[in-house]
């Protein structure tokens, strides 16, 4: 087998048509540059070189080993240059799960910055409408990363709070709420029947809603239920009910809908990870995301289960 460090003294001699130039562009002298030759033309039994003077030019051989030696380096380089680059987690794959509320918003600008931040990373983009699932998802090891407003209480689980907007209250537009100016108070929720999502497609969104309600000292009235963001406001758009979702979905612009901001509320988007999990691109990613959203934050076990 040759070694990397010969090809490179060959395809200099070659470059420079000489053994002199080459040597100063290597830092050797000439004689351990012309010793090193002669060894790789014995080892190989060819002359790779026909001499004239001072001058060198490769022979046919020569010129075939030159080749072959100038696609290997090149080779070897990007080889180095996909070792640094994976180091530094600016390369590699990764797979972030994600909820509507964050596509629609914030997510979807900082993705854009990702992507242009990060060009050699190639990002695989899964949709979830379960919190349960997604924190799921990457504790099993589906998800590198998961971008969710109710991340799983677990130990194993390290969630940072990334990003922060109000709960927004979506009214049928022809419902008196949907027209009185500024926030809706929380007792609103007792005014007209509510459209959620059903317990099982995301459990902690529906107890989310229900739990406003108790603090507002309201009986929600279930008008609805809709396994989709796109289902939800259909629905509303009907006159089914209102439905509680975070601002971002205001990005819809959904015909027959007037959204309001739920006064005293906040809802949060999580970036979560494995706690263990020293993956220096989940790192660069968290990086390159709290920069768009103009903080740095750092991550705090989730907890546990229980």
């Amino acid at each position: 087998m040759l070694d990397l460090r010969l090809l490179g003294y060959l395809v200099a001699v070659a470059e420079e048509g000489g053994v002199s130039g080459a040597a100063r562009r290597l830092g050797l002298t000439q004689p351990t540059l012309s010793r090193q030759l002669r060894d790789l033309e014995r080892r190989l039994d060819v002359e790779l070189f026909e001499r004239d003077g001072r001058n060198l030019t490769p022979t046919a051989a020569g010129a075939a080993l030159v080749r072959r030696a100038t696609a290997l380096l090149a080779q070897a380089d990007a080889a180095i240059e996909d070792v640094r680059l994976a180091a530094e987690g600016r390369s590699g794959h990764l797979t972030v799960a994600f909820a509507g509320s964050g596509i629609n918003g914030a997510l979807g600008a900082a993705l854009g910055r990702v992507r242009r931040e990060l060009p050699r990373v190639a990002l695989r983009l899964e949709e979830s409408f379960s919190d349960a699932e997604m924190s799921q998802g990457v504790l099993d090891g589906r998800f590198d990363i998961a971008v969710q407003r109710l991340p799983l209480r677990d130990a194993r689980l390290a969630a940072e709070e990334w990003w922060h907007e109000p709960l927004t209250f979506f009214l049928p537009e022809g419902h008196p709420l949907a027209h009185r100016p500024g926030p809706a108070p929380p007792e609103d929720l007792g005014r007209i029947p509510l459209v959620l999502w059903p317990r099982d497609v995301s459990p902690q969104s529906h107890d989310e809603i229900l739990t406003l309600c108790a603090q507002a000292g309201v009986v929600p009235r279930i008008g609805a239920e809709g396994r989709s963001v796109q289902t939800v406001l259909a629905l509303v758009a009907a006159g089914f009910g209102g439905a509680v979702m975070s601002q971002s979905h205001r990005a819809l612009r959904r015909i027959g809908v007037v959204p309001r901001d739920l006064a005293g509320t906040r809802t949060t988007l999580h970036l979560v990870r494995r706690a263990a999990d020293h993956n220096p691109l989940v790192t660069r990613f968290r990086d390159v995301l709290a920069d768009a959203a103009g903080r740095r934050t750092q991550p705090q076990p989730t907890g546990d289960t229980g």
